[in-house]
């Protein structure tokens, strides 16, 4: 072999030595990206909403491949059953973090515990898990749902207030959403506290899992029924836009003035296709209940794989949507809250 070749060898072992453990300033091993990867097994409940969509896509945008995350992904479709077979799903590939967006609060003490001897943590975003031990999930992410309530409510009682209805004129049918789901206990109770505070009839409340077709379905059920209710009270954009189309196809009218026999609809969610009621003043308020919850998430499990400090719960920003300016603030628990009159170019300006 001559000089020459035997001169090119040993300069090409030293390339691939320093290649393979390069270093930087410091003297510290560099880590390539895939090596910083964080793997992530997402149990989202289902896609029953707009809402539901949105929320979905801001969790995989935020804990993409860009941002350093191989996400797994788990759609249950509306089943406890399915989240559980997932997170054990999950636990078995051994992933560093499980998020779980739960269909209800209850039944969640066994698989989460197998996660916590598995040593994973668990991020719980929108709904919340009511469990004997705290620690069993490391955090949680979403929205105040009482407090939304109590704002639809308090908005309420203030609006026909100012137009000098009484109380005990109302007859309010309230469309819920999933049965024990978080949302849905927090905004039920708001309306039957506020009810029995206020004077307020509640003809009925019915259950429609915050999906179009089914409160489409309630509501001609409750026309039929009840002649007199003025007031719905929907515990999202889709139950209230399919209430909506209830109501006009029994030939009666959606608005605000309930004294001449209009039906005023309440929602949550304020995604775009309800505000975009909102603006044709078929929706007479809608609060919302923010779904971009995704850059949280990923701050938290970030600082959970780097052993700093996090909160255990976080709540999202949000805003209240109204069709008028009768009402422009409200107090909640010492806080006050503005209200919204929307218009093309707020609705314009939404991100979802």
């Amino acid at each position: 072999m001559s000089k020459k070749a035997v001169f090119l060898i040993i300069i090409l072992g030293v390339m691939l030595a320093l290649g393979g453990c390069a270093s930087s300033d410091e003297g510290k091993e560099v880590i390539t990206p895939q090596e910083k990867m964080i793997t992530v097994g997402f149990s989202q409940l289902g896609a029953e909403s707009d809402w539901r969509v949105a929320n979905t896509e801001s969790l995989k945008n935020s804990l993409s491949i860009d941002n350093n995350y191989i996400l797994v992904f788990d759609d249950a479709q509306q089943k406890q059953d399915r989240q559980i077979i997932a997170i054990r799903k999950f636990i078995q590939q051994e992933v560093d973090c499980i998020v779980l967006a739960p269909v209800m609060e209850e039944g969640w003490d066994t698989v989460l515990t197998e996660a916590q001897n598995a040593g994973i943590p668990v991020i719980v975003v929108d709904r919340r898990v009511n469990v004997s031990d705290p620690s069993l999930y490391t955090a949680w992410v979403g929205s105040d749902f009482d407090r939304e309530g109590k704002i639809a409510c308090e908005w309420l009682n203030k609006y026909i207030e100012k137009k000098g209805i009484s109380g005990d004129e109302l007859n309010i049918l309230g469309i819920q959403g999933t049965l024990g789901a978080t949302a849905q206990i927090g905004r039920t109770n708001a309306l039957l506290r506020s009810s029995k505070e206020y004077g307020w009839n509640i003809v009925e409340m019915v259950p429609a899992d915050y999906a179009q077709t089914k409160a489409k379905e309630v509501m001609q059920q409750m026309l039929r029924k009840y002649s007199d209710i003025n007031v719905v009270y929907c515990e999202n954009d889709n139950e209230a836009i399919g209430a909506i189309e209830a109501i006009e196809e029994a030939g009666r009218t959606v608005g605000t003035d309930i004294t001449a026999g209009e039906i005023m609809i309440i929602s949550f969610d304020a995604a775009r296709s309800g505000l975009e009621k909102v603006l044709e003043g078929k929706i007479a308020l809608d609060v919302e209940c923010n779904p971009l919850q995704g850059n949280e998430v990923d701050k938290i499990i970030k600082n959970v794989m780097a052993g700093k400090e996090f909160s255990k719960n976080t709540y999202v920003e949000e805003s209240v949507f109204s069709a008028d300016d009768t009402v422009q603030g409200l107090i909640i628990d010492n806080k006050a809250y503005s209200i919204t009159k929307l218009t093309n170019e707020v609705l314009a300006g939404r991100e979802y």
